[in-house]
């Protein structure tokens, strides 16, 4: 398909008809490709993306505090929400890549599908204004917008543990390192996980201390959870 007509086509499929279809190459072209590249676009478009989608939610949910509407929107501005929509539009096949990045199936690339869509909305934006923009992305988000995930899934489980135990005026948990193996670059961490007050228990391992005691954590949530239910 030649360039014209690839661009014309992926402008059907976005939406939106470009009034300079240089802005929309641009934000095709990716840093391997050229030295004019999308790199600046993304940047505006990052920009533009997260006070879109933080807006829609403020408006969306009036109750929720600052912390849980950032989950919210950390959960829908991301790698993989943003390579999706590039797949949904089959941007991948625009992309316009170096060799080497060719060769290792960049188009096909979470990090890269990503850019190029938060670079197209930064196109978008200086082709036609803000409103324009906001309007596509609230559009390509739309499906996403009407399937929130559960705000108290999208916490880690130490915060869940911790908020259903200060909830019900149990002392906070204690974490302890009982043992570390392995070499330092591939080091197991084992944790406790315990509450004294409720007789709780639990251990885990992982490949970080952070990812041991969540685990963990875990654990003691769904032994608190059904202990609290029996009580």
């Amino acid at each position: 398909m030649a360039q014209d007509d690839a661009l014309t086509a992926l402008s059907r499929q976005l939406g939106y008809a470009f009034k300079n279809e240089s802005l929309l190459s641009e934000a095709l072209t990716h840093r391997s490709a050229a030295s004019a590249n999308n790199e600046r676009l993304e940047f505006l478009g990052d920009g533009i993306l997260n006070f879109t989608i933080a807006a829609r939610l403020f408006e969306q949910y009036p109750d929720l505090q600052e912390g849980d509407l950032s989950r919210l929107r950390a959960s829908l501005v991301n790698k993989d929400s943003l390579a999706d929509i590039a797949r949904v539009l089959e941007i991948g096949q625009y992309i316009k890549l170096g060799s080497g990045e060719l060769k290792s199936g960049g188009r096909r690339r979470d990090s890269i599908l990503a850019d190029s869509v938060e670079a197209i909305f930064g196109a978008v934006y200086i082709d036609a204004g803000f409103d324009t923009c906001r309007d596509l992305i609230l559009r390509l988000y739309e499906a996403k917008l009407q399937n929130v995930p559960d705000v108290q899934m999208l916490k880690d489980a130490k915060t869940r543990l911790q908020e259903l135990l200060q909830s019900r005026h149990y002392p906070l948990p204690a974490y302890t390192v009982l043992e570390v193996t392995g070499k330092a670059h591939n080091q197991v961490f084992k944790v406790e996980c315990r509450i004294e007050d409720l007789g709780c228990t639990t251990t885990a391992e992982g490949r970080s201390r952070r990812k041991a005691e969540q685990a963990a954590a875990e654990l003691a949530f769904e032994e608190v959870s059904r202990k609290i239910e029996s009580l």
